[in-house]
């Protein structure tokens, strides 16, 4: 047996998520079929980040184990025959057999996008939020200097979260804007459940001013979900990256396991 890592981009439109489903159709689902298909026997994968439904991602890392003697630089080749158009599998490599697609990660970042126009864009309806009042980007600008650090977001995690402890360190938090585009990166060793959406629907406010450019450090401080804004839409978000440190390539028994985000 050998354990494979597969990296796969995704537009999560159609699907429920990447976990699988007992009554929706998930990209796990939609995946583990495929290799099923290809390796002649069922097989499980393990996903770096669970996704909600209507997530993108452009970097998601899969770990499986088979005993078929498909070459792992191959899989692309093989799975994307097999799979709907909308999900493909971009690179194959063997990895140790104790390594592990989530719980070795050591930082992931996402991207959150904005059309900020009077009318919507018939390309980007399902990968970017739509906001058709103006907003204002200087506050949200002065906003997100108050995230990367190392600090409690309590209040930036949406009911339903699971995570043993809220204390995340964000190495970025960005905008950059382009006409009616807004892009807005966030990156981090973990995240909360709905975080970059809580981040996004909170920087949305800002700019509208309904919320004061000081909402982030309030947040901090009183660890009220209340003091942030709305959750952003799903379909806006897009798992863009996610890092393991070498040694996870290597001796992932030398690392510590996580099991966080």
């Amino acid at each position: 047996m050998k354990r494979i890592l597969l990296t796969v981009e995704y537009d999560g439109t159609a699907y429920a998520g990447w976990q699988r489903q007992l009554n929706a159709l998930a990209v796990q689902q939609v995946l583990e079929e495929a290799l099923a298909a290809a390796c002649g026997h069922p097989v499980t994968v393990t996903g770096s980040s669970r996704t909600d439904a209507g997530v993108h991602a452009l970097d998601q890392r899969v770990h499986f184990d088979t005993g078929c003697s498909i070459p792992p630089d191959k899989y692309p080749f093989v799975l994307n025959n097999l799979l709907p158009p909308d999900i493909r599998v971009t690179t194959g490599r063997e990895v140790p057999p104790d390594f592990h697609a989530r719980f070795l990660t050591s930082g992931k970042t996402y991207t959150y996008r904005i059309i900020n126009s009077r009318h919507g864009s018939a390309l980007k309806r399902n990968t970017h939020w739509h906001i058709p009042v103006p907003l204002d980007s200087t506050p949200v600008l002065e906003a997100l200097k108050a995230l990367p650090g190392t600090h409690d977001f309590a209040a930036f995690q949406a009911a339903g979260g699971t995570a043993r402890t809220t204390v995340r360190t964000l190495t970025q938090a960005s905008l950059v804007t382009d006409g009616p585009e807004w892009v807005l990166t966030v990156s981090g060793n973990a995240f909360l459940y709905n975080m970059v959406r809580i981040i996004a629907g909170t920087a949305a406010e800002i700019g509208l001013g309904k919320l004061s450019p000081d909402a982030f450090s309030r947040a901090f401080q009183t660890l009220d979900r209340l003091a942030l804004g709305m959750t952003a839409p799903a379909h806006g978000l897009e798992l863009t990256k996610v890092f393991y440190p070498e040694a996870a390539f290597v001796s992932p028994a030398s690392l510590r396991w996580h099991e966080e985000d």
